[in-house]
């Protein structure tokens, strides 16, 4: 039986855009994973960054965000490969930074351990800024920039007016006074009702 050939993989890969390993062995069995990997490198194939790297694509069929990023019926994919290349550029090319929950939520994934290995290799650096760390370029002019535009985006953000706490509660007052002439007035009208209904019995009576 001739092995699969490359346009067999792609064929593969436009029916179904993401596979697990398992999946594309029995789709080109009895083939070796070591014949597949070979023609999966030369279509230019990703791994997830999500999942474990357990499911493959190509890079061709992904469909990038601005971000790099693509998903697929969840499972994550970046232009950069892996998920640590991945939060490095996120990183490095954000305009103030990045901390860790704003990472975990654009990538959908834990990014603890990609953000620690960074920074023990000073890939990027990290400042404490209001009591949450912001990770940054690891080359230091741009680190600068990074935090100063962090610092101005949080004090515009600390400008913005709230409701005090005595509006609220007046709004409250307020809201509670509607509600009362709202029950007195169906009260009354209940009562004058009563009372209409009364008279009207005695004349009869009186008749």
């Amino acid at each position: 039986m001739p092995e699969p050939t490359s346009p067999d993989l792609r064929s593969l890969f436009r029916r179904t855009p993401v596979m697990s390993m398992p999946q594309l062995l029995q789709a080109v069995a009895p083939r070796s994973r070591r014949s597949l990997f070979r023609d999966l490198g030369s279509l230019g194939y990703l791994s997830s960054y999500s999942h474990t790297g357990r499911y493959y694509t190509l890079s061709s069929i992904a469909e990038f965000d601005a971000d790099g990023l693509w998903r697929y019926q969840g499972i994550g994919f970046s232009r950069d490969g892996t998920l640590k290349s991945t939060v490095r550029r996120l990183v490095e090319v954000s305009n103030a930074g990045r901390t860790q929950r704003e990472l975990a939520l654009r990538l959908e994934v834990r990014v603890h351990n990609p953000l620690l290995e960074l920074l023990v290799s000073k890939q990027v650096g990290r400042e404490s800024i209001e009591s949450e760390y912001v990770y940054v370029s690891a080359k230091r002019a741009h680190a600068a920039a990074q935090l100063a535009r962090r610092r101005v985006e949080l004090a515009a953000r600390a400008n913005v007016p709230q409701p005090s706490l005595e509006v609220e509660v007046l709004l409250e007052v307020i809201r509670g006074a509607r509600a009362g002439r709202a029950r007195r007035s169906s009260t009354g009208g209940s009562a004058r009702d009563a009372r209409h209904s009364g008279q009207r019995d005695r004349r009869r009576r009186g008749a």
